[in-house]
């Protein structure tokens, strides 16, 4: 069952599927990565009973959805402007701060004392129910033409500083991990600290290599994409983009902080919106294989033991945002205003997931499997459900767009 001919009769359908899932899905204005959650779903029901994947063949979906990890966030960086992000800091970090903080301390105490799950497991399910995808609701702002007034800019600053915590905490996050799992007669908090000094180590190393690439190589890399036809364009791309991820995994990093970094560098380009166009065919291509192998790795008898934990974690999931994004906006824009913005942040997707995921493959002792399903369905619910709410407040509402604060 795992012969090359099988996985490659496999590799096809799922193709089909994907782009038929994402025409269909994008008609009812659904978000496309519901429909390869559930995919990836579906093999893992058809596994358990058929075992049509062993290991060879759950490797190839691995492999699959790291190169899909690594464009996901590549594209998440290309299109970040860290620049234009510092300027606007003044009036996007107390909605930001606010978003944080009200998203993962309460989501910490929840796992912790009403979830009753170690430290470790509590910690990481906080740290991920701070991200936002807002890529799930931008395109109803861009939709009804709001996406470039006032709250539509703020809310993208917002979502982007976002991104660069996240995936801040991820790198933090996988430094200390391991050691807290690990046999060994020093305290806790000298291995953190140990780890901790290690992970900035590991930081500057890579941080040096990213500026040497920035100063030195990015602008010739990128005269050379101006002279290439766009299928070698789209190769140098993932190529590189591919290799700075390894270098970043090969520090202990994860994939995702290298292929976020790469689309950092590439950012720097005056033609990037060119850059993300090329991109895009591999995007479309490997992106939906990280959201499969997400649900791919659901386990299906621990559904039922989910239940409770997805219900509360998604009240979590909503409020955290809701008020934490919302009430900080009420100082720069109206109650509609801030309604928009903080509901276009509940949404969670990608960066979440790369957390749990990488959580995940730690072991239980860092995400037990029902508490992963259980965050499954919180990043499928927000995903599913909120754009309709944010439609109805932008449609209903014309001062959410920020051009009428008086009237909010």
């Amino acid at each position: 069952m795992d012969s090359l001919s099988f996985l490659g009769l496999l590799f096809g359908i799922m193709i089909v599927a994907l782009v038929s899932l994402r025409v269909g899905l994008t008609r009812l204005g659904v978000p496309s990565l519901i429909g390869f959650l559930l995919l990836g779903f579906l093999l893992s029901l058809a596994n358990s009973e058929w075992g049509v994947l062993t290991e060879a063949g759950f490797a190839v979906f691995e492999f699959l959805g790291g190169i899909g990890v690594i464009a996901l966030l590549f594209r998440v960086g290309l299109e970040s402007n860290l620049h234009g992000l510092v300027a606007k800091l003044p009036r996007a970090a107390p909605i930001w701060i606010g978003n944080i903080v009200v998203s993962g301390v309460p989501a910490y105490f929840v796992a912790r004392y009403l979830l009753d799950l170690p430290q470790v497991p509590s910690a990481v399910v906080g740290i991920a129910l701070t991200a936002t995808s807002v890529a799930v609701t931008a395109e109803l702002w861009r939709e009804l033409g709001l996406l470039r007034s006032p709250n539509g800019e703020l809310m993208l600053d917002v979502a982007g500083l976002d991104d660069i915590s996240g995936i801040v905490m991820i790198a933090l996050l996988l430094a200390v991990l391991p050691v807290m799992n690990g046999e060994s007669e020093l305290p806790a908090l000298d291995l953190i600290s140990a780890a901790s000094g290690l992970f900035l180590i590991k930081v500057a190393v890579f941080g040096a290599f990213c500026l040497v690439f920035a100063r030195f190589g990015e602008r010739h890399i990128s005269k050379l994409l101006q002279t290439l036809t766009p299928p070698d364009a789209v190769l140098v791309i993932a190529g590189v983009t591919i290799i700075i991820a390894a270098l970043a995994g090969q520090l202990g990093f994860s994939l995702a902080i290298g292929g976020l970094f790469a689309g950092f560098l590439f950012s720097r380009d005056a033609d990037a919106v060119r850059l993300d166009t090329l991109f895009e065919p591999v995007y479309a291509l490997f992106a939906p294989f990280f959201f499969i192998g997400v649900g791919l790795s659901v386990d299906p008898d621990a559904l039922l033991a989910a239940s409770w934990a997805g219900v509360l974690l998604l009240a979590v999931a909503v409020l955290g945002k809701v008020i934490g994004a919302g009430l900080p906006a009420l100082l720069s824009t109206g109650p509609a205003g801030a309604a928009a913005i903080g509901l276009s942040m509940v949404p969670r997707a990608e960066i979440a997931m790369v957390i749990l995921l990488e959580a995940r493959h730690l072991g239980d002792w860092a995400m037990p499997s029902d508490i992963y399903n259980a965050m499954v369905f919180v990043s499928a619910a927000t995903c599913l459900t909120i754009p309709f709410a944010v439609r109805f407040v932008l449609q209903r509402w014309p001062s959410a767009d920020g051009s009428a604060k008086s009237r909010g």
